[in-house]
């Protein structure tokens, strides 16, 4: 049975984590954190009556009282990297899809986990789907080497682009690498009206209510366009990812950074 505490167990996110593991065979989950409702019963926010978990404020102590396998990790950036570190010290096995930090803080992690012997995930997208959109793109961009990205999310996202707009185009410019796109003499007449620059391809972020998350992927060539796409209609759909997941990051000893390196391994 893989033991598992939930971080931000009362977002939105963590909710649908809490009640997946729940339903899961071979799961248990058995801790929930966050900063909001502290001491409140984890079953009330889940429609779950019978549920006893409490809801705790302070992650160390509960991965230190429980000695979880697993730490599921929806919080935010600012506070997701000190969650790494303390699971990967208590032996626990962070699997992550808060977005926002930086290669930098990765690589560390990696190294954290390394030294520690202990596995990890980090995923920016946890949905099957994206990660074959991701796959598919770069596919395409062999044939098609000028693309845009267009991610379109919640208004209470908080980082821009999105990890998954970011891992698509790391993944488009391992196979086109750095090229320029577009008139060499354009300009903007609104500042930023062209989108982010990342090796030469442009992506874009949309923000509003309504969306959950979307992302379009589109190449251009002589005469024609290819447009790869892919909606997550809703959070449950990061489930069978995520469950997947957990069960994966068991056998591992290292950080690994991306579903697709377990998935199409």
């Amino acid at each position: 049975m893989i033991k598992v505490v939930v971080a931000g167990a009362l977002g939105r996110m963590g909710q649908e984590s809490c009640k997946a593991v729940l339903k899961a065979e071979g799961m248990e989950l058995v801790g929930a954190v966050d900063t909001r409702e502290i001491g409140s019963a984890l079953g009330a926010h889940l429609g779950i009556a019978d549920l006893e978990i409490k809801v705790s404020d302070n992650l160390e102590k509960t991965l230190q009282d429980l000695k979880p396998d697993v730490l599921i990790d929806f919080t935010r950036p600012g506070v997701v990297q000190g969650n790494i570190e303390l699971a990967i010290k208590n032996g626990v096995r962070p699997v992550v899809g808060t977005t926002g930090m930086s290669s930098e803080e990765i690589e560390k992690f990696r190294e954290l986990a390394a030294a520690n012997q202990v596995g990890a995930l980090i995923a920016p997208n946890f949905t099957i789907g994206a990660l074959l959109m991701i796959k598919f793109a770069a596919e395409a961009a062999k044939y098609f080497p000028h693309v845009e990205i267009i991610e379109l999310h919640h208004d209470q996202k908080m980082d821009a682009p999105s990890g998954t707009a970011i891992k698509t185009a790391e993944a488009i410019a391992a196979v086109r690498g750095n090229m320029a796109q577009g008139m060499p003499s354009e300009f903007e007449k609104i500042e930023g009206s062209r989108g982010g620059n990342y090796e030469g391809m442009r992506i874009h972020s949309v923000r509003l209510p309504g969306f959950v998350a979307h992302q379009e992927v589109i190449l251009g060539g002589v005469g024609q366009t290819l447009t790869i796409r892919h909606d997550s209609i809703s959070r449950e759909s990061y489930m069978p990812g995520l469950l997947l997941a957990v069960r994966k990051v068991m056998s591992l000893n290292h950080l690994v950074y991306g579903l697709e390196n377990l998935l199409f391994e």
